[in-house]
């Protein structure tokens, strides 16, 4: 990825703030599989779990990874469904982004989306992605910021 393209969902959300989206979930499950998987079988009596299904959580977690929005043929989520999204680049960039039905729930988890769609009026979609790409190479991720 250049410094002139971003990863982010149609809905507003810039996924390289989330650790799935940018691989650090995946990383840091493959990097403690490899730093315990020989490391405990000493421990195994000692506790109340089993550590043959952490790895194999492990192993679960190391194997995913985000498609991404965009790349998704088969749309789960109702922004995807929007007959304005092969119009507009991002949700963020439509009028109705407060009151769409369809942005019900990241108005909900992400209530941020609504100041970053009036940001981008006054500074454009491109500007707003080097924002948040800023934000994430200081260590922001949307477990940070977003509503749970």
């Amino acid at each position: 990825m250049t410094d002139e393209e971003y990863n982010f969902g149609r809905c507003g959300v810039f996924c390289e703030m989330c650790p799935t989206g940018n691989g650090q979930i995946k990383s840091h499950a493959t990097e403690l599989l490899r730093l315990t998987k020989n490391a405990y079988s000493w421990a195994e009596d000692n506790v109340k779990f089993s550590f043959q299904d952490v790895w194999e959580g492990l192993e679960w977690i190391s194997a995913q990874s985000c498609p991404g929005c965009i790349n998704i043929s088969d749309p789960w989520c109702d922004v995807l469904k929007c007959e304005k999204i092969t119009e507009i680049e991002s949700c963020l960039l439509c009028d109705d982004i407060a009151t769409c039905s369809r942005m019900s729930y990241q108005r909900d988890r992400y209530p941020f989306v609504l100041d970053h769609h009036e940001r981008i009026k006054k500074i454009g979609l491109q500007e707003h992605f080097k924002e948040e790409r800023k934000k994430t190479n200081k260590g922001i991720t949307l477990i940070d910021i977003r509503k749970w």
